[in-house]
């Protein structure tokens, strides 16, 4: 069913096989896309992720203050909150059944 392609890299360039061994665990996570960068690239991102180089100072994760809908406190949340839905502290966000449960 599947054989060794060749592709090439969106990052770099270089072109990389996509192994029958690759191929099949993509396939048995449901992933549908082949990969667009070649195991170096891809390895250079997640080190890039991991260390704070994402762009943003220091790594940190932007992070917005607002007032929860719910209980009137001071909170911050990291994402810029755009006025049309309620956005709660930790707490609240729980008390809604938000988070993993």
């Amino acid at each position: 069913m599947f054989s060794d392609r060749t592709l090439t890299c969106c990052d770099c360039g270089n072109e990389f096989t996509f192994t029958v061994g690759e191929q099949e665990f993509y396939s048995s996570k449901g992933f549908s896309k082949d990969p667009r960068r070649c195991p170096e690239c891809r390895r250079a991102r997640k080190h890039d992720r991991e260390n704070g180089e994402s762009g943003r100072p220091n790594g940190a994760r932007e992070m917005f203050e607002v007032v929860c809908a719910d209980c009137g406190q001071t909170a911050k949340v990291p994402f810029r909150p755009r006025g049309d839905k309620p956005v709660y502290c930790a707490e609240c966000f729980k008390n809604h059944g938000g988070g993993h449960k």
